[in-house]
């Protein structure tokens, strides 16, 4: 299993400012609620346009705290590959990358969104797709 990954250059400081506006507490937070925003997209990461490794890093105890298996089985899952598998740690990556892109788009576009607003409304969302 890997140790640590690092965000592209461009979303070292976006997981600050998004860190900073919706006030959801540390930088890791944002950053499992970007995966999770990600993935939750259903799409699959091509390997071969993954972004460069130059911005923020994360230790995968900091990032995911005691559940770092279930956030890589849900990755190993999704992609239909062994836990072990050594592109993990870049599907990680990428899906964090995309996940902040997609929650700055979303807030951007709303000139006053807290954080709770956020989540509640990816919440009703997702909870309309059951019924």
């Amino acid at each position: 299993m890997f140790t640590s990954i690092k965000t592209s250059k461009a979303n070292k400081e976006l997981v600050t400012q998004l860190t900073n506006k919706l006030n959801l507490g540390a930088e890791n937070v944002i950053a499992r609620l970007a995966f999770s925003y990600s993935l939750a997209r259903d799409t699959k990461m091509d390997l071969q346009k993954i972004g460069d490794a130059q911005g923020k890093e994360y230790n995968i105890k900091v990032l995911f705290g005691n559940y770092a298996d279930i956030y890589i089985a849900l990755i190993a899952t999704h992609y239909g590959i062994s836990a072990a598998d050594k592109d993990i740690s870049k599907y990680v990556k990428m899906h964090i990358d995309d996940g902040l892109a997609l929650i700055n788009k979303e807030v951007t576009e709303k000139d006053t969104i807290s954080g709770n607003d956020f989540l509640i409304n990816e919440i009703e969302k997702g909870l309309a797709n059951f019924y």
